[in-house]
């Protein structure tokens, strides 16, 4: 899965102020209207103040590090699946119930790739513990059942990110049973 994302901003959507070092940033990427994914990058403590139009996919919390002159930001824009789980697995960064799930399923999927290996489980046993073989970071995610109601809530994730197929109603008056719910409306 490939997504042209932007980078982390140098400034506040909200305030237009810039970042600085050790600044507190909150990352959402939202599905807007012409079904675009946009990253918004909003300081935390104006993160109440954020109104923008569209379903939210999942957001997270990072310390703010300006760029380094010699990164090439062209090539950070691409996303993959691998980037975006080392991205919001960062142990850095603060996810939410919904990332975490994601988070989840990523690290589940980058494993049947052999881009995750699984290393055990944490000492208190509540997180896996997986190593990115390229980097041979260690990352922790919290341990969760992969029951039915987990896919199908990453289901609705994925759909609002990549597009999913709309299904018709089977009878009038009835609601679709393969139309996946939005995860959170910032309207």
């Amino acid at each position: 899965m490939d997504l042209n994302l932007q980078p982390l901003d140098v400034a506040c959507f909200v305030t237009g102020d810039a970042f600085q070092e050790g600044d507190r940033v909150v990352s959402r990427l939202v599905r807007n209207a012409s079904l675009e994914i946009m990253r918004y990058d909003v300081a935390e403590t104006r993160v109440a103040e954020l109104a923008v139009e569209g379903t939210l996919v999942c957001s997270w919390v990072q310390a703010f590090k300006p760029r380094l002159k010699e990164t090439n930001p062209d090539r950070a824009l691409k996303m993959t699946a691998e980037n975006l789980f080392v991205t919001l697995a960062d142990p850095a960064n603060e996810p939410d119930a919904e990332t975490v799930r994601l988070i989840q399923f990523l690290a589940l999927m980058l494993e049947r790739k052999r881009l995750l290996r699984a290393k055990g489980r944490s000492a208190d046993g509540g997180r896996n513990v997986f190593e990115h073989a390229k980097t041979k970071q260690l990352f922790e995610v919290p341990a969760g059942e992969f029951d039915p109601a987990f896919f199908v809530a990453v289901q609705a994730q994925l759909s609002v990110l990549v597009g999913g197929p709309t299904v018709a109603p089977e009878e009038p008056g009835e609601a679709p049973t393969g139309v996946a719910t939005p995860v959170e409306n910032l309207s």
